[in-house]
């Protein structure tokens, strides 16, 4: 199961894990509660494959890998360079070397691998757990409620997201080549899940960060939401070290001071924050965030909805004015729909 990666001319990340195929199959709008908690349960009871061989070839090169004790492997490539092109995506062959069953039959599959083309404007790395769709991440019995018994269809993301996340990708010349990564404390087995929900739903697909449930990897409590979010956020500033970003994400977790060290640790590279206030009661800590953030020369603006990030974002130069109206009549579609 590949999971999509990331990098530079010089370098490439990507990641995947040996699982046993559980057919979770595709979501439909019609599938019921019970339907939606059984492939969930699915994904979380997985049937993971050790020490297992992998593969991975491009361009007539190839690399190899060991999974680990929970099933996943990682290829950090640096003795290839993957030069600019006017187009983002390579695409890798991953391929299991190893035999674990007896009429195995070949294991392969391919990955897409995201490098900036030479027609980047900035990149936008965003967090999905109440900023792309509401989780109640804030009330765990909600969270585990949406999370089991709904699915890609059921699950309706913040309205104008899907059309303000195509404008920031297509940015001013509506090619859509900037990066859009998206950066979760949801596990790994939701991967297919979320890839899913930006599908259906129109959202530019993307790199997604997630975590994993086991204790190998980091501890799962101990390696908290706050550590975890901040590591990837900056992996991916290491790795596209050229462009800004634009990042987003909203008050009910830690998604300010996150984004708070990342401007102290990488300065000049964080372009403007977006943060979908949703937690009352941290509203004074964000704004001594913001504060600080201003003396560092970063403004975080806390937004109500989509529609007033797209003005911002309009207003600096880094959207067209074409695609703000998609958001506006894409927030006017879901309201009428609601009523």
């Amino acid at each position: 199961m590949p999971y999509i990666g990331f990098g530079n001319e010089k370098e490439v990340y990507l990641l995947g894990r040996v699982i046993r195929n559980r057919d979770v199959g595709s979501a439909t709008k019609d599938d019921s509660s019970f339907k939606n908690f059984k492939k969930m349960y699915k994904r979380f009871m997985t049937w993971k494959i050790p020490n297992v061989r992998i593969r991975a070839s491009f361009e007539g090169k190839y690399w190899t890998t060991l999974t680990d004790e929970e099933g996943y492997f990682e290829f950090q490539i640096k003795d290839h360079s993957f030069p600019k092109t006017d187009y983002s995506w390579k695409v890798f062959e991953l391929e299991l070397i190893d035999q674990v069953l007896t009429i195995q039959g070949e294991v392969k599959s391919e990955t897409n691998v995201f490098v900036p083309t030479k027609l980047v404007e900035y990149g936008i790395i965003s967090d999905v757990d109440d900023t792309i769709v509401p989780t109640g991440a804030t009330r765990f019995w909600e969270m585990v409620k949406t999370t089991f018994l709904g699915n890609a269809y059921s699950r309706i993301p913040f309205s104008g997201v899907a059309a303000f996340y195509q404008a920031l990708a297509k940015g001013t010349d509506g090619k859509e080549n900037n990066p859009l990564f998206y950066v979760s404390s949801s596990p790994w087995n939701l991967y297919d899940f979320l890839l899913e929900l930006l599908v259906v739903h129109q959202i530019p697909k993307g790199p997604l960060m997630l975590r994993d449930l086991g204790l190998s990897r980091e501890q799962f409590i101990a390696g908290s939401h706050f550590d975890h979010k901040l590591n990837q956020v900056e992996k991916i500033f290491r790795l596209i070290p050229d462009i800004s970003f634009i990042l987003i994400g909203d008050s009910g977790q830690y998604d300010p001071e996150i984004y708070l060290e990342v401007i102290k640790d990488f300065p000049g590279r964080v372009k403007r924050i977006y943060i979908r206030h949703v937690a009352e009661k941290r509203k004074e800590e964000v704004l001594q965030i913001q504060a600080t953030m201003l003396q560092l020369g970063v403004q975080m603006l806390l937004v109500s909805d989509t529609v007033e990030a797209a003005e911002d974002a309009l207003a600096q130069g880094w959207i067209r004015e074409v695609d703000v109206q998609y958001i506006i009549e894409e927030k006017r579609e879901s309201l009428s729909n609601h009523h």
